[in-house]
C-alpha cells in the first residue's frame, strides 16, 4: 500500500534549471541580431575602404597633369658668327623630350618647334605626330640648323660683340591623355626655352625651359 501511495517527482535538469522555450528563441533572436550588426560593420567598413580607394585614385591615378615638352642637352657641331656683319649661322643637336607623368599615355599630333632671336625667326624643325607612355618620357633626337639670314632691325651686333648669342625656342603639341582604356582628357603642352651660346668657345653656355 506504501508504494501506491508514495507521490513521483520529475527529475531535475543536469544543471539545475528548466530552460523555456521563449529563452530559446529569445537567445535565437539575440544571436541573429548580433549577426546583423556585424554584417552591417562590415558592410560600413568596406563602404568606406572603397570611398578611400576612389577618393585616392581620383587624386592620383585619374588626375590629368599636362606633359611638359622640353629641349634635352645641346650638342654644337659649328658656330660661326660676324659680329660686324652682324651674322650668325650654327648647327647643333639636341632632344625634344615629351615628359608624360599620367597614368595613362599623352597621344599628340605633329608640330613644330621655332627657334627665334628677339621674336623673329631664324629655323624650325618638325615634331611628328606621335605618344609618350604612360609615366614615361618620349625622346626624339633632331639636327637644327639656325642662319641670321632674315634678320633684320634688332641689336644682334651689339649683343654678339659682348661674345654671347641669346636665342629663343617655342613650340606646342596637342593631344589627348587616356586614361583606363575610356576616359581621354584634351592637354596641350607648350615649349618656352631660352638658350645663350658663348661665341669665342663656340659652345652653349646656359639652356633653362619653362
Amino acid at each position: 500500500m506504501a508504494e501506491k501511495n508514495q507521490q513521483v517527482y520529475p527529475l531535475a535538469p543536469a544543471n539545475g534549471y528548466t530552460r523555456s522555450d521563449a529563452e530559446s528563441l529569445e537567445t535565437a533572436d539575440e544571436l541573429k541580431r548580433k549577426k546583423r550588426i556585424k554584417l552591417a560593420i562590415y558592410i560600413g567598413i568596406f563602404i568606406v575602404f572603397q570611398i578611400m580607394v576612389i577618393t585616392a585614385m581620383s587624386f592620383t591615378v585619374m588626375k590629368v597633369k599636362t606633359p611638359k615638352v622640353r629641349l634635352g642637352n645641346i650638342n654644337v657641331q659649328d658656330l660661326n658668327s660676324v659680329s660686324a656683319t652682324p651674322s650668325f649661322d650654327t648647327k647643333f643637336t639636341t632632344q625634344i623630350r615629351v615628359k608624360n607623368t599620367n597614368f595613362g599615355p599623352y597621344k599628340y599630333d605633329a608640330s613644330i618647334v621655332t627657334f627665334s632671336y628677339q621674336g623673329a625667326t631664324v629655323g624650325q624643325v618638325s615634331i611628328p605626330k606621335s605618344k609618350a607612355g604612360m609615366l614615361s618620357t618620349k625622346k626624339l633626337n633632331v639636327e637644327v640648323n639656325l642662319s641670321s639670314n632674315a634678320l633684320s632691325g634688332t641689336n644682334l651686333g651689339s649683343e654678339m660683340s659682348n661674345g654671347v648669342l641669346t636665342l629663343n625656342s617655342a613650340a606646342k603639341l596637342t593631344g589627348k591623355v587616356e586614361l583606363m582604356l575610356i576616359m581621354k582628357k584634351k592637354k596641350s603642352s607648350t615649349m618656352d626655352c631660352t638658350m645663350a651660346f658663348d661665341l669665342s668657345s663656340k659652345t652653349l653656355k646656359s639652356l633653362q625651359c619653362k
